[in-house]
């Protein structure tokens, strides 16, 4: 084992970054949706994404945020609200004017600023804590966009909000003023314009130029809460370096900001010479604060730029268009700043509850660093909400454009939060999929096309990514408990397991019939897979077993037909595939049938005899989604151990990787392909010795789910010690790009290791501790509410902390082992049977926001 026990079992949590290990950090602000903002680790605003795309690597002209504080009239402090700058300072890029002119200016280094910042990262809400000797001040920023499991409409608010707590610790009075600076982000045609809207005051950004229908019309707004104000609706216009010499000037005197105007607006040249010399507005809030004394200043950057365009694959010539979900609820930036205004209290509570929730379930840091770090991919340029509000998601993120289009079926095949933080949005990804993306046939397209009226993709179809969606249809029905839901796309459902045996199926997955792929089977490695192989039939024998479900259900008579196709299937695999160590794809690498490459003599990218990553990944799955065992579960378990033996790599120094480098020098990891028992393909599978996280927090928790909890962890914790912000930002896991779709994978973690068992069809949840069994606390979330779930000494406690769920039935293996005194909700008695493990309550209960059911236990029976 790689880790001491106590490494891997630790529960510190306290997720602070200082020094070198703020490089890298870049935390995103922002909706589901509505692109973000990034904050980074020492309090530069960063990755402007706001404007339908991703934009790595940029700012926005000068826009930060700056303190000063008098005494007496005087002076005495004057202070970017930023930490120290870390090496390099020869400037960044290769292009004039970037690389050999030192720092960025936009960074603020060049103003005094101070000495250390300490980043706090419990997403969704980042501290910043700003530390200087010298300063009689102490200030923290809290940052954060609303993230409210099951509400995806709060959760898609285009927003970033900002609150400083500001300590006077000298023994004299002060002023204290707090400025907000933000650059209007247009070249041409700019206006900043101040307006009083009771409550708050703010500063909308726009350009004069666009009408509502031009891909580039949009706004910012600028906002505050604060009673006593001033701004300056424009910073001063000049040219070198006036406008922030002025600035600078006017902060650093005592006294208030005074207006500034222009009749005019300001065009630029446009491009990197425009960026330092677009229009500035500020507004600054005044406080006095005695000694000792604290005092909130809150500030809103709120934006709109609601025409999306589909600038990566035109159509006839043309760029689609078509308007953001959050424009359809807000008009502009400004309404969306009067709406947060309205529920400020309310949206931080909330998104308060789930961050504490989350951040004290019992599990080890590494677990706890993976899923919440990554629930924030959700927050990035990888998802597009679509007008109606469907998910749309591309793989990932180049530095300016999507990565991957088309919510690839089969890298979002690995994702596992969106189903339960956010069951609607995953909903809608089963019905735009199932609504455009199928052939006559049932042959699914995996990439969606946008817009999806479109012609669809006619690329060969993806066998994990088609079977994938039957699983995942499965799972979405069980987390709602809707069948009305499943009767509509069930015909769709049907036509795409059915198109395995289709004759028109070129592919020819199962045309035999025998419940084993034996055909061409396109996958997630960006290849075809041939012949018998578990990876694939596992996702296969799944899609059957959960059909036959589905279809008996439905009192759909095909579902008896499905199971002895999954029954016979499975029968062959666990008899056939499995070579003593682990499962493993069955081929003759000169086979004919198959396109074999006359140089090399055989057919490449393949498995064969390789340990492979995802052999038992349909096993994951079926544990998911509560379908029990697919193959045998000792192999399955000594498949798993070979892989962690085999596998895991504890120094990638001496490690030879031809592909990409996700993991080098003495970083650890688990890699997607080894042959130890010899018979490498002369050209093996695609990204054969990388280091992949989705596929990574998958295996680890597959390990966890078969009891294999320190190997599982030990894999978790090797993946986030890579993104530690030295290394990489902890908030950016990538694979094909950035904010990589698939790492949301380590949303499972919390289901192996909580038990968590749910069937809202029939009113059913359960738990069942992988660890810390007699002292555990751990969120959860199902279509309806969520909450928390703990033991504690005698008690059970389960609590509903938003929304509200109705059950007929509740499992732990406590019940197994000790006799239950009593069940109430509330103060009210429950009356109940127990059923092994299970509860049973004679009547169904409806437990509300702010109920608590406790299970008072006993020992013995």
């Amino acid at each position: 084992m790689p880790y001491a026990k106590d490494e891997l079992y630790r529960m510190k949590k306290d997720f602070v970054y200082r020094g070198r290990r703020l490089n890298e950090i870049s935390f995103p602000l922002g909706g589901i949706g509505t692109g973000c903002i990034g904050l980074a680790g020492n309090g530069r605003l960063i990755d402007w994404e706001i404007f339908n795309r991703p934009n790595k690597g940029s700012i926005n002209g000068f826009s930060f945020f700056a303190i000063k504080a008098e005494e007496k009239g005087k002076v005495i402090l004057a202070k970017i609200l930023n930490g120290d700058l870390n090496p390099p300072y020869t400037g960044e890029g290769c292009s004039n004017w970037t690389y050999g002119f030192g720092v960025n200016r936009g960074y603020m280094a060049g103003l005094p600023h101070f000495e250390k910042a300490e980043f706090k990262g419990e997403f969704p809400i980042a501290e910043i804590q700003f530390i200087d000797e010298k300063v009689p001040l102490k200030v923290k920023l809290k940052a954060f966009n609303p993230f409210i499991p099951l509400n995806d409409k709060d959760s898609s608010i285009p927003v970033a909000i900002f609150i400083f707590e500001v300590k006077n610790s000298c023994d004299e009075d002060l002023k204290v003023s707090l400025v907000a600076n933000l650059a209007n982000p247009f070249d041409k045609g700019a206006v900043n314009k101040y307006f009083d809207a009771g409550t708050y005051r703010g500063i909308k950004l726009y350009s004069s130029l666009y009408q509502e229908d031009d891909p580039e019309y949009g706004d910012l707004t600028l906002s505050t809460d604060a009673e006593d104000v001033s701004w300056q609706s424009y910073w001063y216009r000049g040219s070198f370096f006036d406008n922030l010499t002025i600035f600078w000037k006017d902060f650093t005197g005592p006294g208030r900001f005074k207006e500034r105007l222009y009749e005019k607006p300001r065009n630029l040249p446009g491009g990197s010479s425009s960026l330092y010399q677009r229009d500035v507005g500020l507004l600054c809030s005044h406080m006095s604060l005695k000694p000792d004394q604290t005092g909130q200043f809150r500030f809103l950057i709120t934006w709109s730029f609601p025409n999306f365009v589909n600038y990566w694959n035109p159509l006839d010539g043309k760029k689609p268009q078509w308007k953001n979900y959050y424009a359809t609820i807000f008009k502009d930036s400004t309404a969306s700043a009067k709406y947060v205004w309205k529920n400020f209290e309310r949206l931080y509570r909330e998104t308060l509850e789930f961050k504490e929730t989350l951040f004290r379930t019992t599990f080890p840091d590494q677990v706890i660093d993976a899923i919440s770090s990554n629930i924030s991919i959700l927050k990035s340029p990888t998802c597009i909400r679509l007008t109606d509000g469907t998910l749309y998601g591309f793989e990932g993120c180049h530095p300016t454009s999507g990565c991957c289009e088309g919510s690839c079926t089969h890298v979002w095949n690995y994702v596992q939060a969106t189903a339960f933080l956010f069951p609607s949005l995953e909903r809608s990804m089963r019905e735009i999929d199932y609504k455009y993306n199928q052939f006559e046939n049932g042959k699914m397209a995996f990439r969606m096309m946008l817009p999806p009226t479109r012609e669809k993709w006619k690329f060969r179809a993806a066998a994990d990514g088609q079977m994938g969606g039957i699983i995942k249809t499965y799972r979405e029905w069980k987390i709602s408990g809707d069948t009305k839901w499943l009767r509509k796309l069930w015909p769709k459902v049907k036509k795409a397991l059915e198109y395995a045996w289709e004759p028109t199926n070129e592919d020819w997955w199962d045309r035999d019939r025998d419940g084993v792929m034996e055909g061409i089977q396109h996958h997630t490695l960006d290849v075809e897979i041939y012949g018998p192989n578990s990876y694939i039939t596992g996702y296969y024998l799944l899609a059957l077993l959960a059909a036959s479900e589905m279809a008996k259900a439905l009192g759909d008579e095909d579902g008896e037909k499905y199971l002895e196709l999954y029954e016979k299937g499975r029968r062959w695999v666990n008899e056939n595939l499995f070579n003593g160590e682990y499962f493993h794809q069955k081929i003759d690498l000169k086979d004919s049938r198959f396109p074999v490459d006359p140089e090399l003599g055989e057919i490449k990218y393949q498995i064969g005899e390789g340990c492979h990553i995802d052999q038992v990944i349909g096993q994951w799955h079926a544990h998911i989604v509560g379908l029990g065992y697919i193959f045998d579960p000792e192999k399955v378990r000594k498949a798993l151990s070979s892989l962690f033996k085999y596998n895991f790599k504890e120094n990638f120094g001496d490690y030879p990787n031809p592909c990409r480098v996700y993991a080098l020098n003495d970083e650890k990891g688990i890699v997607i392909c080894t042959w130890p028992k010899g018979g490498m393909p002369k050209v093996p599978v695609p990204y054969f010795s990388e280091c992949m996280n989705g596929f990574e927090y998958q295996v680890a928790c597959h390990m966890i789910y078969e009891g294999l909890i320190d190997e599982g962890l030990a894999i978790v914790k090797a993946v986030r010690e890579r993104y530690d912000g030295e290394r990489r930002n902890p908030w950016n896991e990538f694979e094909c790009g950035s904010n990589y779709a698939r790492s949301m994978a380590s949303y499972s973690l919390l289901l192996a290791l909580s038990g968590f068992e749910y069937d809202m069809r029939k009113g059913h949840i359960g738990f069942s501790p992988k660890i810390n069994k007699e002292n555990f606390y751990s969120f959860w979330c199902l279509s309806t509410g969520w909450g928390s779930f703990e033991i504690k000494e005698d008690k059970i406690r389960f609590a509903v902390k938003y929304g509200h769920i109705r059950l007929k039935s509740f499992s732990c293996k406590a019940f197994k082992e000790r006799k239950i005194q009593a069940i109430l909700l509330g103060e009210r008695k429950i009356p109940f049977t127990v059923e092994g493990s299970r509860v049973c309550f004679d009547l169904p209960i409806t437990i509300e926001r702010g109920d608590v059911l406790t299970i008072t236990l006993t020992d013995g029976f």
